[in-house]
């Protein structure tokens, strides 16, 4: 058994098959999920696990080279939009063209999180 990193086996997987370009979708609970990507359900229950768990752990395991986020997350969720703040090349886009947008993702990871807009696409990169 891993004793550290991710250890949900799902999710472990689905990130060791992510190449270069692909969108990881980080969601909470509230976001629609399209059929089509492979999802990975953390949820557990309502803000559990939260959105600023999820995200961190990932990045700790991704090569980020972008980020997308809806405009909204700015003013209706200040604290996600904080953790937003420091990715490589975040663009934000109508909440609507997120949602559109996530239907290319490859993967979804949806958390707990019961807070409004606590969502962001990632743009994988390459670690050389």
């Amino acid at each position: 058994m891993k004793k550290s990193g991710i250890l949900n086996r799902h999710l472990a997987g689905a990130l060791a098959e992510l190449g270069h370009g692909d969108g990881v979708l980080v969601c909470d609970v509230g976001m629609p999920l399209p059929t089509g990507p492979r999802v990975v359900d953390l949820a557990f229950r309502a803000g559990v696990p939260r959105f600023a768990e999820v995200l961190d752990g990932l990045l700790t395991e991704l090569v980020v080279e972008g980020a997308t986020a809806a405009h909204e997350v700015r003013e209706a969720n200040p604290e996600a939009a904080r953790l937003l703040a420091g990715l490589p090349g975040l663009g934000f886009v109508p909440h609507a063209e997120l949602k559109e947008l996530s239907a290319g993702a490859r993967l979804i990871v949806r958390t707990g999180e019961a807070r409004p807009y606590a969502n962001v696409l990632l743009r994988c990169g390459v670690f050389f």
